[in-house]
């Protein structure tokens, strides 16, 4: 019987793991996203619903090569990458590279301690779809809008100036406001208080007050 196989993103990590899993386990590390968008091209086609093309990071093949051959030995293979969508983009590349056939499952680690490592793969979930998709979104807005807008900051500003999805909406904001700033139309008004008090012989204290604003 093949040992579990547990993947995870950080090789500083894995030292931790073996403490609290031992010799049944065999842990093996990422060292971040294994796949992305080409850097030499857009990478999303455009015609096809904005389908994302992802190929295997520079430099990642050995990482890759080692996941794959434990992993055809593997009984179980637990994908522990970090519990946010790009942890989930991981995980759902992890699982491209292992295969549909294998035992895949995913385990959720929000503390590196041996109860919290324990109650992970004694509860482990499956692949989240909506959190990968939303980290596709978010890196196809970034290729679109740094494709797109960056070359246009290169003529305009100054060369190697980049342009991201938050940059561009957080300038889009600032100009806003510039223009609510330099619309304002000026309008003169006053603010106006009353103290009104009654006469003597009719007793003392103040009567009313009050406060009112004149356009």
């Amino acid at each position: 019987m093949g040992k579990s196989l547990l993947i995870v993103e950080s090789p500083t990590k894995m030292k931790t793991l073996s403490k609290f899993l031992g010799k049944e386990f065999t842990i093996k590390a990422t060292y971040g996203h294994i796949k992305d968008l080409p850097k030499s091209k857009i990478g999303v086609d455009i015609e096809k619903g904005f389908t994302p093309h992802f190929v295997l990071v520079k430099g990642k093949a050995k990482a890759v090569d080692e996941i794959k051959k434990v992993s055809a030995d593997a009984d179980i293979i637990y994908i522990g990458s970090d519990p946010d969508r790009e942890g989930e983009a991981i995980a759902f590349h992890v699982a491209e590279v292992v295969g549909k056939k294998k035992n895949v499952k995913r385990v959720l680690f929000h503390e590196i301690t041996k109860k919290g490592v324990l109650d992970a793969l004694n509860n482990p979930t499956a692949l989240d779809a909506s959190k990968y998709d939303a980290q596709k979104t978010r890196r196809i807005l970034d290729r679109l809008v740094g494709y797109k807008i960056s070359p246009l900051l290169w003529e305009k500003v100054s060369y190697g100036l980049s342009a991201g999805r938050v940059q561009s909406v957080a300038l889009r904001l600032v100009c806003d406001r510039e223009d609510e700033i330099e619309g304002f139309v000026k309008e003169e008004y006053w603010t106006i208080d009353v103290d009104l008090e009654l006469p003597a012989e009719t007793g003392s204290g103040p009567l009313s007050r009050g406060k009112g604003t004149r356009r």
